[in-house]
């Protein structure tokens, strides 16, 4: 049975271009999506397991910052950041980890990566089936 997965990303490109992504690896399933944390608390909350959330940070009503604030309390989910701002080592990133984030993976050119399967797919995708297994 595949890993249920929450895209979390404002950019509706960027949904776009991750669920195609995820669409080719057959351990994982698209179930949920939402354009801001606000959003994903809601669907997590009717959603009724969720194994990975996919999240970014950079977006309007409620940031990925402010979720894993809400969000690691309520849920088990790994929780990876796919961002063009928490690359490894930044400060961002620093603190996604000390707010819960599981991992980190910079988008490869910016907001919308459109080349997001080209450049560091094979990193995401091997981050996501680390997390999951742990």
């Amino acid at each position: 049975m595949p890993y249920s997965v929450m895209i979390v990303d404002d950019a509706a490109m960027m949904r776009l271009y991750i669920a195609s992504f995820l669409r080719g690896l057959p351990d994982f399933k698209v179930v949920a999506q939402a354009a801001n944390g606000k959003e994903a608390l809601e669907k997590l909350e009717a959603t009724q397991h969720i194994d990975l959330i996919l999240l970014d940070i950079e977006m309007p009503v409620m940031d990925g910052l402010e979720f894993l604030r809400h969000a690691r309390p309520l849920t088990r989910a790994k929780i990876c950041m796919l961002s063009s701002v928490a690359v490894s080592g930044s400060p961002v990133a620093a603190k996604a980890r000390e707010l819960g984030a599981d991992g980190v993976v910079a988008k490869p050119s910016g907001a919308v990566s459109h080349d997001l399967e080209e450049t560091t797919g094979s990193e995401l995708a091997t981050t996501m089936r680390q997390l999951v297994a742990a």
